[in-house]
């Protein structure tokens, strides 16, 4: 994409992407010009298996997304790949059949979050609202509803922000502060935030 890293606030994209071979570099490339809490909405024909080789091969159903489309786990998995998060499929409906093989219609928002290098807890705690008993984000932090959890602040920025505002409160306590090394390339190669 000839524009330059961190400048767009949105993307959009309407069956396109399975007009690519290298879906994966798109993807890259989306979260490359994205802004910090950028988003992206994707609109693209998924497949409800993965598409068979003799019909990968068919150019009048490339052109039609067929032969081109990812199952919905794929392309979720690419996005979290590429780095995205808060991913939410926000409509999915029957497209149509191709040899016994069912396609869908799915429209997928996420967004982009750039982590600092490390992390640095200042006594921040986040609480989450419901109406879950309890859900875990794509880091492994387990948030237990209306129990206060802490947090770094790359996580309460995190979670201040679309798509989890409003979801969750952070408290502030400025009198513990520490700083930890969690990145993803951290000795135990988990990141805590």
């Amino acid at each position: 994409i000839p524009v330059d890293d961190s400048t767009v606030d949105l993307i959009t994209s309407n069956c396109v992407i399975n007009l690519s071979p290298d879906k994966k570099a798109v993807f890259n490339e989306m979260w490359r010009v994205l802004k910090d809490h950028g988003r992206i909405v994707i609109s693209d024909i998924v497949s409800q298996v993965e598409t068979p080789p003799h019909l990968k091969l068919n150019k009048q159903l490339w052109g039609e997304c067929i032969s081109g489309s990812l199952t919905e786990e794929e392309f979720m998995a690419y996005l979290e790949q590429a780095g995205f998060y808060g991913l939410q499929t926000l409509s999915k409906v029957f497209w149509k059949e191709v040899e016994g093989y069912s396609y869908y219609s799915v429209t997928l928002r996420g967004y982009k979050f750039e982590k600092k290098d490390g992390c640095e807890y200042i006594g921040q705690k986040a609480v989450y609202h419901g109406p879950y008993k309890a859900i875990t984000d794509e880091e492994g932090h387990l948030f237990p509803r209306n129990e206060p959890v802490e947090v770094c602040t790359d996580t309460a920025a995190k979670l201040s922000n679309p798509p989890y505002a409003g979801q969750f409160t952070i408290l502030n306590d400025e009198e513990s502060t520490s700083s930890y090394d969690c990145s993803p390339s951290a000795e135990e190669g988990v990141s805590c935030c």
